[in-house]
């Protein structure tokens, strides 16, 4: 029996000694069934501001994939050619409705996107599904599971899914994804869908992003597997209650009134929409259309009122700021200065001998002193 040649196919995202826990052979085999996924001569070599800008604009694959790794590194030598890259692009990209998925984990959430990125592909629309995959606080790495997750909608030619590991900074997730949302746009995706890790703080970094935001619960889950789910429920547009189906829909049902209920007391997230709570089941497909005809309402009546360029304004403007924070708070703590008084400052505080706010004080005066010289 002839011995079959090991599949050492790795597409440009993969990390460095990546073995089978990557979906790579999935990607592979959709990449190869499509027009424009670039050959191995383009692959091999440098590409140019030209070549990337191009390649976004003509959906090249390929190079859609490695413009997302160009501007997602954080070798200083990639950061003027990713930047000029960004701004030839930006005049192409806003067109598309940018949604948030959130949930607690095992609420089906990848299931959800799946399911609704079908339809939406059969109804003629683009889709671009990022993914804020956990990361090891060791080794920085992800696990890019959605891959795996969702391998019936990766092989669908009007999708792309990119995996894009946290390293633990959210300020990190918020350029990364923010610039990728841009890049996606400008290569003709219509329809942009974020799921976060479904923990803490990166609910609000993602709704500063997007203009619908979701949270996918479950019912009968218990208060203590759901604990995130008051603080986000104030920055929800709409609830979807997922696995609706067999035994599990009564309980969905009276899960939905008392969402419902809860969301009339709350102040909404988006000014003139009132949230609304609804039962559906990813696996199934129910809800889906009723899901998506939500978003598409909250589209068109928050559009007609000026809710929805309102929104991109200020989260152009809230991203330019924040920009400035992790640069200012980058420099400070790289600042040689302070590297050098900081092991010092820290142990007379841990012995008591300084308070923190003198501590704190102390490393800014030397800091604004060594730039105002």
């Amino acid at each position: 029996m002839k011995k079959q040649k090991p599949n050492t196919y790795k597409p440009d995202w993969t990390p460095e000694n990546a073995g089978d826990e990557f979906a790579v052979r999935i990607v592979k085999g959709t990449q190869s069934s499509r027009p424009n996924s670039g050959s191995s001569e383009v692959k091999r070599k440098h590409l140019s501001v030209d070549d990337y800008v191009d390649g976004v604009l003509k959906f090249d694959r390929n190079i859609l994939a490695r413009t997302i790794t160009l501007i997602e590194s954080n070798n200083p030598n990639h950061h003027d050619t990713a930047q000029e890259v960004l701004k030839r692009l930006l005049p192409y990209s806003g067109k598309s409705i940018r949604i948030g998925i959130t949930g607690v984990p095992g609420a089906g959430k990848s299931t959800l996107i799946e399911t609704l990125g079908i339809y939406l592909i059969e109804q003629g629309h683009k889709v671009a599904v990022l993914t804020v995959d956990p990361s090891s606080t060791v080794t920085k790495g992800s696990i890019l599971g959605d891959k795996t997750r969702m391998e019936k909608l990766s092989k669908e030619e009007n999708c792309f899914i990119r995996p894009s590991p946290s390293g633990g900074e959210l300020g990190g997730v918020a350029r990364k994804t923010r610039e990728t949302i841009t890049v996606v746009e400008a290569a003709g995706f219509d329809i942009v869908l974020i799921e976060t890790v479904g923990v803490g703080q990166s609910e609000v970094t993602v709704r500063s992003m997007v203009d619908f935001f979701l949270l996918v619960l479950i019912a009968g889950a218990g208060d203590e597997l759901q604990g995130i789910k008051r603080g986000v429920m104030e920055l929800c547009d709409a609830i979807f209650i997922n696995k609706a189906d067999g035994d599990n829909e009564k309980r969905a049902m009276i899960a939905q009134t008392d969402y419902s209920n809860a969301l009339h007391y709350l102040q909404p997230a988006t000014k003139g929409w009132q949230p609304k709570a609804f039962i559906g089941s990813a696996l199934t497909g129910k809800g889906i259309i009723d899901l998506w005809n939500v978003i598409s309402e909250f589209s068109k009546q928050t559009k007609s009122i000026g809710v929805f360029d309102e929104r991109r304004k200020n989260q152009i403007v809230e991203w330019a700021f924040k920009m400035v924070e992790n640069k200012l708070i980058s420099d400070f703590y790289n600042d040689d200065a302070i590297k050098k008084i900081m092991p010092e400052l820290k142990n007379e505080v841990l012995k008591g001998q300084l308070t923190p706010t003198l501590a704190a004080e102390k490393l800014l005066n030397i800091y604004k002193a060594k730039k105002g010289s």
